[in-house]
């Protein structure tokens, strides 16, 4: 059978399709301008600057709504805001309205909405050890705005769906919406090279309002061994990088020093370093999770809001997830997951374990129980070698919690009774106990004659790793050696 040849598109068809494109593309080729932080030509597609000002207030709500809010600490808001106005009048977009929250957040984080809306989480606050510190990141973010990176990649995406619409019109409406969600893909995170843009601006700013710029580096190392603290806590050393900023955030040392030099940013004389000033400021920050989010105390975790507790068996580990709170053995063949159900339900417990929850799988052994006065109902199911119990119990007529206790089937007889009594642990609150259970805060301690890293980390509420943890706190290393009247950071409860 001969080869089919080729199919081409007429010429008489060909051209006006081209020409149809061209158009379509056309008027964005002239929404071009100038970045003023860089003085670099980019393509907006469109997108001014009275416009990212309007993205960046539509978009204001929906970051406090997906990270926690903003931290209700008045002084520490002004402090923080200072800094970044401070740092924003020395840029290329001192007139610009900047808006400097912080979020309330463990998550170490921080981004910039065009605009000049500029967000840092309480859980980068945690880590810095100086005002120069935070000044880093804040100019970083800062250089964000100014270079206009926002309308750059919006520029990118729209020439992305142009080039879709173009391939829509010679070979399908498919191909277009491919091309443009391709685009949105792609362009979701701000490059390596406007990450370097950011770096040489914000230590251009640095420079010109006094502080050390040496702060942009030092703070990469801190960040990076919290990150492979948080891998280690969380069972997964090996996916350290999964905890980084630096994911969004893509920096090195090297490159840093490469964008100051670039920049020009000549170190100061006699640079503003500001520790102390910062010390006295994040005193009392809450560390770690609020009382929205539940807290763990060793083996227990404790919901103050919604006024429960449990506790997981000894040698298990808690997770708190933003979806569930979570608990894995050290050996890696047991694990708990506690969860709240998505919707109410009227029935009896056994008729949502069978009917609601558990309706796709074959249940054995469904059992109504009570649980502290709490009616609940169990049951199991097997596969893959792993056993699952299922156990659910209803609060009150608006709220079922749930839980799954997950075993390699040859642990599941050894775990049944540590199991059960994690079941029979939960419980409800009183008020009183709910109002006793209070957040863990930053404090501030001085060295004294005597104190060593380990003696000092000692002071600390956490089960394990105390030590460790005051190291990355503080951004010391296993052999800093401390100086009696040195201030250092610490975690109260």
């Amino acid at each position: 059978m001969p080869e089919t040849p080729p199919r081409t598109l007429p010429r008489r068809i060909l051209s006006p399709l081209l020409a149809l494109a061209l158009a379509l593309a056309l008027p964005l080729l002239a929404a071009c301008a100038t970045a003023p932080g860089t003085g670099r030509t980019i393509f907006t597609g469109g997108l001014t600057e009275e416009g990212e000002a309007d993205l960046g207030r539509q978009e204001h709500p929906k970051v406090l709504a997906e990270f926690g809010g903003a931290y209700q600490d008045p002084e520490l808001n002004r402090y923080i805001s200072s800094i970044g106005n401070f740092l924003a009048q020395t840029s290329e977009r001192p007139d610009l309205d900047y808006t400097f929250t912080i979020l309330d957040t463990p998550v170490v984080n921080a981004f910039a909405l065009p605009g000049g809306y500029v967000y840092i989480t309480r859980g980068l606050l945690a880590l810095a050890t100086s005002e120069a510190e935070v000044a880093g990141v804040l100019g970083h973010e800062i250089g964000h705005v100014t270079a206009r990176h926002t309308a750059e990649r919006y520029g990118q995406t729209m020439a992305a769906n142009i080039a879709g619409v173009g391939l829509g019109v010679l070979l399908g409406g498919e191909a277009a919406q491919a091309g443009g969600a391709l685009g949105g893909l792609l362009l979701r995170s701000y490059s390596r090279e406007q990450e370097f843009e950011s770096d040489m601006l914000g230590g251009r700013y640095l420079a010109r309002a006094g502080y050390d710029t040496k702060a942009m580096a030092g703070f990469l190392s801190q960040l990076q061994a919290h990150a492979r603290l948080e891998a280690a806590l969380a069972g997964q050393p090996e996916k350290a990088d999964a905890f980084d900023i630096m994911q969004t955030h893509p920096r090195t040392a090297d490159r840093i020093e490469r964008a100051l030099e670039q920049a020009g940013a000549t170190p100061v004389a006699d640079p503003l370093v500001g520790q102390d000033v910062y010390f006295d400021k994040l005193e009392g920050m809450i560390y770690g999770d609020k009382a929205d989010e539940g807290y763990i105390r060793g083996r227990t975790f404790a919901h103050p809001k919604l006024k429960f507790a449990f506790e997981v068996p000894e040698g298990f580990r808690l997770y708190n997830q933003s979806q569930a709170v979570v608990a894995r053995d050290g050996e890696g063949k047991a694990a708990i997951q506690f969860d709240r159900a998505p919707k109410p339900y009227g029935g009896s417990m056994t008729d949502y374990l069978t009917r609601v929850w558990g309706a796709n799988v074959r249940l054995s052994g469904v059992e109504a129980i009570t649980v502290n006065g709490l009616p609940a109902a169990t049951a199991s199911v097997s596969g893959n070698g792993k056993d699952y119990r299922l156990l659910a119990l209803r609060y009150d007529s608006n709220v079922i919690y749930r839980f799954i206790f997950v075993s390699a089937g040859d642990r599941t007889a050894a775990l049944n009774r540590r199991f059960r009594e994690t079941t029979y642990s939960f419980r409800k609150l009183s008020d009183s106990e709910a109002a006793a259970l209070k957040p863990r805060r930053i404090g501030i301690y001085e060295v004294k004659a005597g104190d060593s890293p380990a003696k000092i980390a000692a002071r600390m509420p956490f089960a394990e790793e105390n030590l460790t943890r005051f190291l990355v706190l503080n951004g010391f290393t296993e052999t800093t050696t401390l100086v009696p009247g040195q201030r250092v950071k610490i975690v109260t409860e």
